[in-house]
């Protein structure tokens, strides 16, 4: 008989609170103990989203897990799909858990494995500029018996479609969704270790501290705003020395401030303008986290960024690996106080109306119903 509550196997790329994470522990939360979870990381020391999921939701982080990472001899793939079974349900996450994709392709019907939902959030750096050949036939042969694949952008709907050649009955978009009025509440000035002094002004960012997020190019951006602004980045990552060392180059040490991993709800709103520097991004969450705490946007001009801003907003895009171009977008943003005071209103009343949780939840779980064929 099947099990009482629906068992689902997440197979990340990585468990760092990066964004897919972040929406899948959410996502967790909001299924309380209607879901039975167990959570293995490619990367089995990036495991800090697990931080996120709250004590009433059931979950196992098993430590003997075949790896996710290796060469995808038929021996180890075939260990792959046999950890597959007894679940209701198989989520992978990216190009770090597409061994087990393909692993499950194989194996699906000699070993009776349970359906299988792919999720694609979008590229690191080394395929930022452009896809790889190799691995786009990889995935393309191993998404085969995919019940679904989920992509949250445009962008990466079209790459599905156009060069992983998938059906289009198999792809799903669904956009990213926040809780919407928690980043309407007021901001908590408590939420971080440094405070605004009087007078201050804050540029901010959320974003893990990686290469593809071109931190650097921001404290670039930032360096001709006036003495009373300030830059925030709010993230972890391998990046952070890179950053460190570009201020001390401009001399703004004492005004970029990396206060480390933060609760996005309690400090978007402290922030008079909200800035990316990406070189690739899909569907950034942290977009429409600002925009539901009113904030204006200054941002790189990728992924389906000008889609989620109103156009109003949308004006203050500028091209990827430009910081000139984004400094100018900072330094209008930052002298008119009209203007950025309308666009985080015009900003705020866009993410309410098209990217609440509840919508994104409610995608999620039709997904997932219609691959297991049975309700939770």
């Amino acid at each position: 008989p099947p099990h009482p509550v629906p068992r689902i196997l997440h197979l990340h790329s990585t468990f760092a609170a990066g964004g897919k994470e972040v929406r899948a522990a959410r996502l967790m939360n909001a299924w309380g103990p209607r879901l039975d979870h167990t959570i293995v990381s490619a990367e089995p020391q990036a495991m800090a989203a697990a931080a996120l999921i709250a004590g009433h939701v059931p979950v196992r982080y098993p430590d003997d897990f075949p790896a996710l990472k290796g060469r995808p001899t038929p021996a180890r793939l075939a260990r792959l799909a046999q950890a597959m079974r007894g679940f209701d349900l198989v989520c992978t996450y990216n190009w770090g858990a597409m061994d087990a994709v393909m692993a499950h392709r194989i194996h699906a019907n000699t070993l009776r494995l349970p359906p299988l939902v792919h999720h694609e959030d979008g590229f690191n750096e080394d395929e930022a500029e452009r896809l790889n050949p190799g691995r786009n036939l990889f995935r393309r042969a191993a998404l085969g018996r995919a019940a679904a694949l989920i992509v949250p952008s445009t962008g990466l709907e079209r790459i599905a479609r156009d060069v992983w050649r998938q059906p289009e009955a198999r792809v799903r978009r669904i956009a990213n969704g926040i809780d919407t009025a928690a980043f309407a509440a007021p901001a908590d000035p408590a939420a971080l270790p440094i405070r605004k002094g009087e007078g201050e002004l804050w540029v901010g960012t959320l974003a893990g501290l990686r290469k593809v997020k071109r931190l650097p190019d921001l404290v670039a951006a930032f360096a001709s705003l006036p003495a009373n602004w300030h830059l925030v980045i709010c993230g972890e990552g391998p990046e952070r020395a890179a950053i460190q060392t570009e201020a001390e180059a401009l001399g703004l040490t004492a005004r970029v401030h990396l206060p480390g991993n933060v609760d996005p709800a309690r400090v978007a709103g402290l922030f008079d303008i909200f800035a990316l520097s990406s070189a690739s991004e899909q569907f950034p969450l942290s977009v429409v986290e600002a925009m539901a705490a009113g904030v204006p946007v200054a941002a790189t001009d990728v992924g389906d960024i000008r889609a989620i801003l109103p156009p109003e907003n949308a004006a203050f895009l500028t091209p990827p690996n430009d910081p000139h171009s984004l400094g100018e977008s900072l330094i209008t943003l930052a002298a008119d106080p009209a203007l950025r005071a309308r666009l985080g209103a015009a900003n705020r009343e866009r993410a309410r109306a098209h990217f609440d949780f509840a919508v994104m939840q409610a995608a999620y779980e039709a997904a997932y119903i219609r691959a297991m064929g049975r309700a939770f």
